[in-house]
């Protein structure tokens, strides 16, 4: 198939470019590089492009005229999306508006959409199912739920078929060591902490430690990119078997505490990791795991990298690699 890959030149889309090629399918990459990096592109067609140029939209279905499209290109800043909503609107939800306007336009029907668990809020239970209530408290949560209710509206309206995949919480890097975890600025747990286990970073701040868990730190759920990569295979294969437009939580079912992760971390990579404790932040639940039981009983996935230790090791052959190039330049 023809896959166009909106955001591939960030972290998930770079991983999703390198999946698909390997699987033998042609692969057109659409980024503005604003958080992605053209070196991590490894093959198929480039395009440099922003999903607010309708014009430059269109060009690329009368062009290339993909079967297919997934989109990673979305701001996913919570705090960001706070002091600036406009931003978020604007990019996570009328832009897209002008990617799904050309692809109907163009005829082009299967959609894979990157969704969120923070579409949920402060969870009422755990492990959150896809029944649980949607009440996003920010508005980046706001606007990835207001693109899912559009996606149900379009699949009624105009025959679009569209997966939703619920991320939790991305990790990890490719085995091989070609491709990685690099945001600007970084803001996720497991390359900060390892960023401060290689001297990148000073140390690694600990946002409370009273919350009403284990160890008194919040509990995430993370998802090996491999995994995450190989729900979208799979969603890709059931949009293109006639699938029904739906939604998926896609995460582990175990979660890991910041104290756990910063453990795991020290054990995995031998560094002692300076830990500061700072003030709990806003908004932030003490427990977000998933139940991805509706994601293995209808697509047949099943994440094959869950041990935290393993997501670790291969997040550290990444920043190694990086530690390394920074020294020598």
């Amino acid at each position: 198939m023809k896959v166009l890959v909106v955001g591939g030149a960030g972290y998930i889309g770079s991983h999703m470019v390198q999946v698909l090629l390997a699987e033998g399918h042609q692969v057109i990459t659409f980024d503005n590089l604003s958080g992605g990096f053209r070196d991590a592109v490894l093959g198929g067609v480039f395009i440099e492009g922003d999903l607010a140029n309708r014009v430059a939209l269109n060009n690329v279905f009368a062009l290339h005229q993909p079967d297919a499209v997934m989109h990673f290109a979305s701001f996913i800043q919570v705090g960001e999306s706070v002091k600036l909503p406009d931003k978020y609107y604007r990019n996570n939800f009328s832009n897209t508006l002008n990617l799904l306007d050309a692809m109907l336009a163009y005829g082009v029907k299967r959609f894979i959409f990157s969704s969120t668990a923070a579409i949920f809020g402060e969870p009422e239970y755990v492990p959150i199912d896809e029944l649980h209530p949607t009440r996003p408290l920010n508005p980046y949560g706001r606007s990835k739920w207001m693109m899912e209710q559009v996606l149900a509206d379009y699949s009624v309206a105009f025959g679009l078929s569209t997966v939703c995949l619920r991320y939790f919480n991305a990790a990890g890097a490719d085995p091989a060591g070609l491709l990685g975890e690099r945001h600007k600025p970084e803001t996720h747990l497991i390359p900060l902490v390892l960023q401060a286990a290689s001297g990148r970073r000073r140390h690694i701040a600990v946002y409370g430690r009273d919350y009403d868990t284990p160890d008194g730190t919040c509990i995430r759920d993370y998802i090996h990119i491999v995994d995450l990569c190989s729900a979208h295979m799979l969603a890709l294969n059931y949009l293109t078997h006639d699938g029904q437009s739906d939604c998926f939580n896609l995460g582990n079912g175990e979660g890991f505490s910041v104290q756990q992760v910063i453990d795991a971390a020290q054990r995995v990579t031998g560094a002692h990791i300076p830990v500061v404790d700072a003030p709990r932040r806003a908004g932030d639940p003490a427990r977000l795991v998933a139940d991805a039981s509706k994601m293995s009983r209808i697509l047949g996935w099943a994440p094959l990298h869950a041990e935290l230790d393993s997501i670790i090791e291969d997040a550290w052959r990444w920043e190694r690699q990086t530690a390394a190039a920074m020294r020598n330049t």
